[in-house]
């Protein structure tokens, strides 16, 4: 466990340094029913949302948060901790909210989001890579779109090709950066949603993407490799 916790140190020092990221990259760690809720970290006592975990996490918090510990149900339903509640399924709640012309508008945001299996998920961990001595499932990462590019750009520095993201107006740091990344294995961007812009500290001008962990290693070459090369030739602030 100290040994993880270094490497993710690592890994987070090196990313931070050499992008110059204006917050700690976030680690989470989905745990899966049937596994054991760990000791640590500290449980969190009362209520939050998922979206206010990773911002909280951003600041230094490492928190274990069970299904009971959320407080948005959009959220919660998409990472399989609970069903996805009536009104948020057939439209009505978004559709309450006002940024959708109808209630089939905003179901159909839903049918077409990508979630884990109602009560696949029995809680998660949310903590700063730097003190992550657990395996996380992604990284997610908030700051200005020029941070955010050159997070996305890791992707194909080695295989080449192009990459593609999927985003809504909501639920950005739960199905976006976390949910998505897990499903699909690779990484995704999100550019903000309502709940979020709302209720956390992430700025107008910032935007996310969710790393799968297994993508963060192979990612530490390459920002070797730029350090003293092509972020040298970049207009960086």
């Amino acid at each position: 466990m100290a040994n993880l916790k270094k490497v993710n140190s690592e890994y987070a020092e090196k990313l931070k340094s050499v992008l110059t990221l204006r917050h700690d990259p976030v680690a989470v760690k989905l745990i899966r029913k049937g596994e054991k809720i760990p000791s640590s970290p500290q449980r969190l006592e009362g209520q939050r949302s998922h979206c206010q975990l990773i911002t909280d996490a951003m600041d230094g918090s490492c928190i274990l948060a069970l299904p009971e510990n959320m407080s948005c149900n959009v959220g919660a339903s998409s990472l399989g901790m609970i069903g996805t509640p009536e009104k948020v399924a057939n439209g009505e709640f978004h559709f309450n909210m006002g940024l959708h012309a109808s209630r089939e508008a905003a179901k159909r945001m839903i049918d077409t989001r990508t979630d884990l299996p109602p009560g696949s998920v029995i809680g998660e961990i949310v903590c700063p890579l730097s003190q992550a001595d657990f395996v996380p499932d992604v990284v997610v990462f908030t700051d200005i779109p020029e941070r955010i590019y050159w997070l996305s750009a890791l992707e194909t520095a080695g295989t080449g090709g192009r990459t593609s993201y999927v985003t809504a107006p909501f639920q950005c740091m739960c199905e976006d950066a976390v949910v998505v990344p897990i499903v699909s294995g690779k990484p995704n961007i999100s550019i903000g949603c309502f709940g979020t812009r709302k209720r956390t500290s992430v700025r107008q001008d910032e935007m996310i993407i969710g790393i799968p962990y297994d993508r963060i290693a192979p990612a530490m070459e390459s920002l070797d490799k730029w350090k003293d090369g092509i972020l040298t030739k970049a207009k960086r602030d």
